[in-house]
């Protein structure tokens, strides 16, 4: 996708800076405290965005001088907001919609960069640099930070494993008993209360009853990418598997409890161009305690959702994590049994993504997706019920 390049500031609406404040910025940016900015402009950030609190992504770059030398300079810019604010909260239901609001912490990176937690991160995992923090009083707010310079290519297996390892180390250092949310509110320190909330809401009320539905299964193309996979059972399974989740549940918050990163996909463990064996922490969420384990399967799935990982790569990746997050935690002499954190990454797992692998809200659209996307989710969504019914079935 072409991006168009902007060249006025004004793009950015009140946060656009006047020319002290640009010059602040270039030097903060820089390092550099005789910096002056030559040139500035804004550009739309290629992603989708997936989540109601995040209004925009940009990038302000530019060129500047630096000690009598032009050099390019950039910063990564992120618009939040309240989900009161979000164009579709008109989908929530009325009785729904107030709690919804109140349950979508959106100031919680700003909580992030405030907080301690750069202090408990191991060696290998850094926040980016923020240069800027704005706040308004309509409860909106824009961060101006490290425009991350990313390494290119697809994950190698050494990456997803020391990921793991560090996503383990950051557990075991956030057990419940050790540290506090990073957003206090209501109901913060319930084990679970996250992911109960995402399972009332997004499977419960949304996706079961969709995969219940034998209109959604008689439906062009899903019909035809099952017939394509022959994969004829999966529903039974995956509403089998449904039945199954208030004791899925209440056996997640039975295990040992710990802050975790709350959505440790790749694309928010960021891979630096010149440090290729670090990463850089973005996008924190589920700030309240989680059964341990919690964090590896988005960071299984995240890439295969993109389609950047084929299905049939997941087995692979689930072993290579599994003893990656093992060894982390132990390595902070955190004592967890291994069964456990098995239950805790595939029950997580299951609650999170299984249900909704599954692209039905393209179902019915205008534009809808084609065929090779619904049968690639068919065998991602195959893949992740036999993964998480090796411990569900066993145990449930």
């Amino acid at each position: 996708m072409d991006i168009t390049t902007i060249t006025s500031l004004s793009a950015l609406g009140r946060d656009t800076p006047d020319d002290a404040a640009l010059a602040e910025l270039v030097r903060a940016v820089t390092g550099s405290a005789d910096a002056h900015p030559l040139s500035a402009r804004v550009e739309p950030v290629d992603y989708e965005i997936g989540t109601p609190s995040t209004e925009q992504l940009l990038r302000v770059a530019g060129t500047a001088t630096v000690a009598g030398r032009t050099v390019e300079w950039s910063t990564f810019v992120k618009k939040l907001r309240s989900a009161r604010h979000w164009p579709l909260i008109h989908l929530v239901p009325e009785p729904f919609r107030e709690h919804f609001v109140d349950n979508l912490p959106w100031e919680l990176e700003i909580a992030a960069h405030r907080s301690n937690i750069a202090t408990l991160l191991p060696d290998g995992l850094r926040l980016p640099a923020m240069y800027r923090i704005t706040e308004y009083d309509d409860d909106r707010a824009t961060l101006w930070m490290e425009d991350v310079d990313q390494a290119p290519g697809a994950w190698p297996l050494g990456r997803f494993e020391h990921a793991a390892y560090l996503i383990g180390q950051l557990s075991a250092r956030r057990q419940a008993h050790l540290v506090e949310p990073l957003l206090p509110r209501a109901n913060v320190h319930e084990p679970g209360a996250g992911l109960r909330y995402y399972a009332n809401g997004r499977v419960i009320m949304g996706a079961l009853p969709l995969l219940a539905d034998d209109q959604t299964w008689r439906h062009p193309l899903l019909a035809e990418a099952v017939c394509a996979t022959g994969d004829h059972g999966l529903r039974d399974e995956l509403l089998d598997l449904g039945s199954r989740l208030p004791a899925v549940l209440d056996r997640l918050d039975a295990l040992p409890q710990t802050y975790q990163h709350g959505d440790a996909s790749p694309q928010n463990l960021l891979v630096p161009k010149d440090n290729p064996d670090e990463f850089v922490v973005i996008d924190w969420g589920f700030d309240c305690p989680q059964a341990i384990g919690f964090d590896l399967g988005q960071l299984l799935v995240g890439l295969a959702h993109a389609g950047e990982v084929a299905a049939e790569e997941l087995p692979t990746i689930h072993t290579i994590i599994f003893r990656g997050f093992l060894d982390g935690v132990a390595a902070e002499g955190m004592i967890v049994a291994e069964d456990e954190v098995l239950y805790g990454y595939l029950g997580s797992l299951m609650v999170r993504a299984t249900f909704t692998a599954l692209p039905l809200e393209q179902l019915g659209k205008q534009t809808e997706c084609g065929l090779e996307l619904f049968e690639e989710r068919v065998r991602l969504t195959r893949a992740l019920v036999d993964l998480v019914s090796t411990v569900i079935e066993r145990t449930v």
